[in-house]
């Protein structure tokens, strides 16, 4: 649960660090713009403060590994949802909005993280799990997002180093595969997830493994 804190304080962190003029610059996620990620972790903060106080008696069907639907194919961005994220964040209009609203609404879920049983059970998108392993998953979402963020922002600040490893841990889980030692965690992130094409070197380097990448996990 530390790390969920850290990797979400970070995260929010860099949002309250931004410019009005970086909202408009692209983000990491294809096809949206910063203000429409920014909004989209507005969403994420309410579906994790709905999430741990919807208890369930059921046993665990997912863990933090598991949690993740994979994808061979990428987004095209005619998922309704996406495209509901993008007119409601131009409906901001003005960026500050945008921050005090997920300062508002991310404080709450990092709160209610900080309070909740970790045994306790939930059930969240038809699916069972305990509340460590779900704010384990979401470790992995607020790193790759904190990386998407930044993607075009040379001086914002990295994602901790504990949850760039984490999360590459996770992605190797999901894959089936081990990321070759030279590669940082950064760099193994954004090839597995499709975020940036391996080079030809880096292909190389990932041999029989280059055919399972990248997955796309949502």
């Amino acid at each position: 649960m530390d790390l969920f804190s850290r990797s979400w304080t970070a995260l929010r962190a860099a949002v309250a660090e931004l410019g009005d003029e970086d909202f408009v610059r692209p983000s990491g996620c294809a096809g949206w713009l910063v203000r429409d990620l920014v909004c989209h972790l507005v969403i994420d903060a309410q579906d994790v403060l709905i999430t741990l106080v919807t208890p369930v008696d059921e046993e665990p069907t997912r863990d933090a590994v598991t949690y993740w639907a994979v994808s061979r194919t990428p987004p095209t961005g005619e998922d309704p949802l996406d495209a509901l994220i993008v007119r409601l964040a131009a409906a901001y209009r003005e960026p500050g909005l945008l921050k005090f609203h997920l300062d508002d609404v991310g404080s709450a879920a990092g709160r209610a993280a900080g309070l909740v049983d970790r045994g306790l059970r939930v059930g969240t998108q038809d699916q069972v799990l305990t509340a460590g392993d779900y704010l384990d998953a979401y470790v992995l979402e607020w790193t790759l997002h904190h990386l998407d963020l930044i993607a075009h922002l040379p001086d914002a600040a990295e994602p901790p180093a504990e949850g760039l490893a984490r999360t590459r841990a996770m992605v190797e889980k999901i894959a089936g595969i081990a990321f070759p030692a030279s590669f940082s965690d950064r760099d193994a992130l954004l090839i597995g997830t499709g975020r940036r094409a391996a080079t030809a070197a880096e292909r190389a380097e990932l041999g029989a493994s280059a055919a399972e990448l990248p997955l796309f996990l949502g």
